[in-house]
């Protein structure tokens, strides 16, 4: 294979390059949208979700999350009885159904442009919902506690 061949041939990897990418923001779609299947998942998303002025409406009691919240791997059977009954699964379980139709909207690219497309403006669009979570949740801004670094995190 001559120099000038191989440029060629090289040059012609960012299709296969962009190709990866796609499957690689599909993957972490799919991930993301099956964890939300999961409680503790769930029940760590509450705070975002019981704070949201956008959200907040689809839990049943979004007042009192901060009484019955549990960390990652905490099995605590009330608190889960009080999750279901605000509605913490139900909206996760929603919210895994957006993100694993992404997903696989970036992936339907493959037969459909114009479905890629909308996989694009969604996938954008995400990130820009999830930020708009650290604005309206307490937790997620570091308390003035005597340290000079606090606020916004």
């Amino acid at each position: 294979m001559s120099p000038y061949q191989l440029l060629v041939t090289v040059s012609r990897l960012d299709k296969l390059g962009i190709h990866l990418v796609r499957f690689g923001v599909a993957i972490v779609f799919l991930w993301i949208g099956a964890l939300k299947f999961v409680p503790y998942e769930a029940d760590s998303i509450t705070p975002f979700v019981a704070n949201s002025p956008f959200f907040s409406f689809l839990y049943a009691h979004p007042e009192a999350y901060r009484e019955h919240f549990t960390h990652e791997g905490q099995l605590d059977l009330a608190q889960r009885a009080w999750q279901v009954a605000n509605h913490t699964y139900a909206f996760s379980n929603g919210l895994g159904i957006v993100e694993i139709s992404i997903g696989l909207l970036v992936l339907a690219y493959l037969i459909s442009p114009k479905l890629g497309l909308a996989a694009a403006v969604l996938a954008f669009l995400t990130p820009v919902v999830t930020l708009s979570f650290l604005i309206t949740t307490p937790e997620a801004w570091v308390a003035n506690l005597g340290d000079a670094e606090f606020g916004f995190p």
